[in-house]
């Protein structure tokens, strides 16, 4: 969320960031922000001078009726009465247009980095890198969920009854390799330097606005009937919510964490070979990193954070690249980001496994996150989130990177960063 007075001040700038966004539709937004804002700190100093007056008036009354002039003292009580009518509809005035002023603000966009690319949509993403070699088996690689079933590790049928579309049981080995996975990514953090936290699965409404868009709140989150809670998205939601209202010394930053957490998502609309299985799915369980830092370093973070998940996916024979978001491909809050996509043997080409963003003060803004600076002077932190690893969907890369075939049997590799979370085992097979 961009500060008003930037707003103010800047006019042109913000347009031309939404023009850059291809969110044309949202231009009007800055001329109806300002027109209210300035609207609203008229109704401010007036409401200021008639408090000023009140209190000049109030001084008056006292001498007048110190020196005994009740009839000129009356008179004046009764001009009072008048403006504190008038300082009450002043008052509630200012409230309502606040509240507006508010509510468009949440919806303009936050200016984006300048080395972001300007494109549309996702297919003008641009590569940044590519980390290991692509594989291409001799042998036909099943539909994920196929692999999962010769090793009897699946069961989407049951769960449809249980729960519908969108979930599925995991079991045995491959319930075990989705655990192994989100233990090692835990552990891996963790040697980072990262503090490990367990956070909430349920937050408010004020931190669902504080952490998201309208638009991102709508598509994804599940509400509690009945009560102001919501089921988290992601651990990224609650994580950022922790520091709601706070203001961190700044001797104590960065703040760097990472969380595990059940996810639970609506996932409309979604279709085609990668949205069958469990690509898309209502529940799942994610490692997740956020780190909450000073403006100036909020950058280097981001680029130690891609990089970790790159690491990671590497360390378990994973092929993987790195995908800068575009303009039009940035969710509102974010000024940058890059997508780490896994390479899928199935389907010949990268599929998203992980997203990495830095929303620079926009979260700290509407959260009120600030940090106080060494000269005593407050400003608003910097955070930055990154997916560690979301099984199931990672799971799917991993199946197919460490898939082997003799001909009648199917087999996964363990590599040896995941051995000691699979109990020693270098490999399993299928039933």
């Amino acid at each position: 969320m961009l500060d008003i007075k930037f707003i103010c001040d800047n006019p042109e700038l913000v347009k031309e960031n939404i023009k850059r966004k291809f969110k044309d539709s949202k231009l009007p937004l800055v001329d109806e922000v300002i027109a209210l804002y300035t609207e609203k700190c008229a109704a401010n100093t007036k409401a200021n001078d008639l408090r000023a007056n009140r209190n000049k008036v109030s001084k008056q009354i006292g001498m007048l009726m110190g020196q005994g002039k009740r009839e000129e003292a009356e008179e004046m009580k009764r001009l009072v009465n008048e403006q504190a009518a008038e300082l009450k509809a002043l008052e509630e005035k200012e409230a309502e247009l606040s509240k507006k002023v508010l509510e468009i603000q949440m919806k303009i966009p936050n200016i984006v980095d300048e080395s972001v690319p300007v494109g549309r949509d996702d297919s003008e993403n641009v590569e940044v890198e590519q980390f290991g070699e692509k594989t291409v088996p001799e042998f036909e690689i099943p539909y994920h969920t196929d692999i999962m079933a010769a090793f009897e590790g699946i069961d989407k049928e049951a769960a449809g009854k249980v729960a519908g579309e969108g979930f599925y049981y995991l079991m045995g080995d491959i319930a075990r390799l989705h655990s192994a996975v989100l233990s090692y990514a835990r552990d891996f953090m963790i040697d980072k330097g990262f503090t490990y936290c367990i956070p909430p699965f349920m937050i408010r409404s004020n931190v669902v606005t504080g952490v998201m868009s309208f638009e991102e709140m709508d598509a994804m989150m599940y509400k509690i009937e009945g009560e102001d809670l919501y089921l988290i998205g992601t651990s990224e939601h609650s994580m950022i919510g922790k520091f709601i209202d706070t203001i961190t010394p700044e001797e104590k930053l960065p703040l760097t964490l990472t969380s595990y957490s059940p996810c639970f998502r609506k996932e409309k609309g979604a279709h085609g070979i990668e949205e069958r299985g469990i690509y898309r799915i209502h529940q799942f369980e994610k490692q997740e990193m956020i780190v909450i830092c000073k403006p100036e370093e909020s950058m280097d973070w981001f680029h130690k954070m891609w990089s970790y998940s790159v690491e990671l996916f590497r360390s378990l024979n994973i092929p993987v690249r790195t995908l800068e978001c575009c303009t039009g491909d940035l969710a509102d809050l974010k000024v940058k980001s890059y997508d780490v996509e896994a390479w899928s043997p199935k389907q010949q080409k990268y599929f998203e496994v992980c997203s990495c963003s830095n929303l620079g003060d926009a979260q700290a803004r509407r959260l009120g996150i600030k940090v106080k600076g060494e000269d005593g002077k407050k400003y608003l932190a910097h955070t930055l989130n990154n997916t560690v690893v979301a099984p199931p969907r990672m799971l799917i890369a991993f199946l197919e990177n460490n898939l082997n075939f003799d001909g009648e049997k199917y087999s996964i590799s363990i590599p040896e960063a995941l051995r000691p979370y699979m109990g020693g085992k270098t490999v399993i097979e299928s039933k």
